[in-house]
């Protein structure tokens, strides 16, 4: 073969190797990164110096690629936002109501529960027992919220003397409170406080036996704890309960409501008639006011305690009424 024709074989060799070599880089260029491999962007230089990749220091870089341009993507339109757990719980829960949460008074704290709850137990219910910390009634109410939450399905709210302010609020726009039971409890109306109704009828005579201390706390006098405050417990118990008792914060008692379950909820009292603490009278003015169903029972103010039973059986006569309705 004459020269000049090696020539122009050498030249078209080089021509074709170069159009594999910049469709080789193209491709590779193109080949997307592994799923479980971090995409990083990479800079003018690797971090290790020329050649890192595996191509000779001295190669020449490939001409670059024009790739072509991407079409615009069309606007996703936004996807609504998955429920959350107060929307799914909106609407009334439905079914026979086979839960229970008690929420206790001043100078007690949920031990005071325990005879109601031993029977209601016994009678398949399931039971919880807010401690409340007695401190406010926004830090009572947000305690019962608590218990209230990890409920599963409808459920009586039962509140007792004090409780009673507390179920008041908490059992407002809460979809699985079925009902309400007030014992000897206070229940006030839309910016009503406990000073309020009390003031409703002469001073009772616990009130005589509360003390305030320096930190701005009520206590009830040991001494007196018996007589005016569960004048049928007996004493050996009474003396435990006057030794744990559970101060309230003084201005808990000028705090009102701003919500009223009971204007919302099926509601029942049990009206102690024996009672020193909270006057019958006005447990019989705020049944009567809020259309509840009167459970009269001859005890003290501690009735929980003193008639547990007779207290259980009520509980229970309100949950079965309403699963009733269901």
């Amino acid at each position: 073969m004459s020269p000049k024709r090696l020539f122009c074989a050498a030249a078209v060799s080089l021509y074709c190797t170069g159009l594999c070599l910049i469709d080789a880089g193209a491709a590779f260029a193109q080949t997307p990164a592994p799923a479980d491999t971090p995409m990083t962007t990479p800079s003018a230089e690797p971090a290790d110096g020329p050649g890192a990749q595996g191509t000779p220091s001295d190669a020449p870089a490939p001409p670059p690629i024009a790739q072509p341009a991407q079409p615009a993507q069309p606007a996703q339109a936004p996807q609504p936002a998955a429920p959350t757990q107060a929307a799914a719980n909106a609407a009334p829960m439905t079914g026979p109501v086979r839960n229970v949460v008690l929420v206790h008074g001043a100078f007690v704290d949920g031990s005071s529960w325990n005879g109601v709850i031993a029977k209601l137990q016994q009678k398949g219910y399931h039971v919880s027992s807010v401690q409340n910390p007695l401190t406010s009634l926004a830090d009572d109410v947000a305690a019962t919220r608590r218990v209230l939450a990890r409920q599963n399905g409808p459920t009586m709210l039962v509140g007792h003397s004090w409780g009673g302010v507390v179920i008041t609020e908490a059992g407002a726009n809460a979809p699985n409170v079925a009902g309400l039971v007030y014992v000897a409890a206070i229940a006030p109306d839309l910016h009503e406080s406990t000073q309020d109704l009390m003031k409703r009828a002469a001073p009772m005579p616990a009130a005589q036996a509360i003390m305030p201390d320096a930190n701005g706390f009520l206590w009830l006098d040991r001494s007196k704890y018996r007589a005016e405050f569960a004048a049928d417990v007996p004493e050996n118990l009474t003396r435990v309960l006057a030794t744990a008792q559970v101060p309230i914060a003084a201005k808990a008692f000028g705090e009102t409501v701003s919500q009223v379950a009971w204007r919302e909820k099926p509601s029942w009292y049990v009206l102690t008639t024996k009672d020193r603490a909270v006057s019958p009278d006005v447990e019989k003015f705020m049944a009567d006011r809020m259309g509840a169903k009167i459970v009269p029972v001859a005890s003290s103010h501690l009735a929980p305690v003193s008639h547990a039973g007779a207290i259980a059986d009520a509980i229970d006569r309100a949950a079965r009424e309403l699963s009733r309705q269901q």
